[in-house]
């Protein structure tokens, strides 16, 4: 079975710059994380690779333009958020949503993230297998899969 695998977007895979407010595909400047390219081409050749993502002020058309605007869009299969899911991610629900949108078991998924309590914890509790992408060092927690670097999740 191929694995699949749901990414973060904000700081996990594009950088979520402080200063830029609204839509990111608006903003003036967009950045991709270190490795994050690298990372998504050598996992869409063998791998199914989706974003899910908490962005309240963008639909998944907005999310699929940000991605256009770095060339990062050619390894995505798809974008799901709350305004095509109808739940707001941090919860158990929103991933078990997007399993079964996708027709598969939670258990078949992948989900990589740096944030621990809407990313890594929910995807857990409704049966995901998830990633903390602890860039920051921030506490490590030794329950949880960790990597520092994008690049790590190819080593593995």
């Amino acid at each position: 079975m191929t694995a699949i695998y749901l990414f973060d977007w904000g700081n996990t895979l594009m950088v979520d710059l402080p200063d830029q407010q609204g839509k990111m595909y608006q903003w003036d400047t967009v950045q991709v994380v270190d490795g994050a390219e690298a990372l998504l081409k050598s996992l869409a050749s063998t791998c199914r690779v989706y974003i899910a993502t908490n962005a309240d002020d963008s639909a998944e058309a907005d999310v699929r333009k940000a991605f256009e605007r770095v060339g990062l869009d050619r390894y995505i299969r798809g974008y799901f958020c709350k305004q095509n899911l109808g739940i707001e991610k941090g919860s158990p629900q929103f991933y078990r949503k997007i399993a079964a949108e996708l027709g598969v078991e939670p258990d078949a998924l992948i989900m990589v993230g740096d944030t621990l309590d809407k990313d890594v914890l929910p995807a857990i509790e409704a049966g995901l297998n998830a990633v903390w992408f602890n860039r920051e060092k921030a506490e490590t927690a030794s329950a949880y899969q960790q990597i520092r670097h994008l690049s790590e999740l190819l080593e593995g």
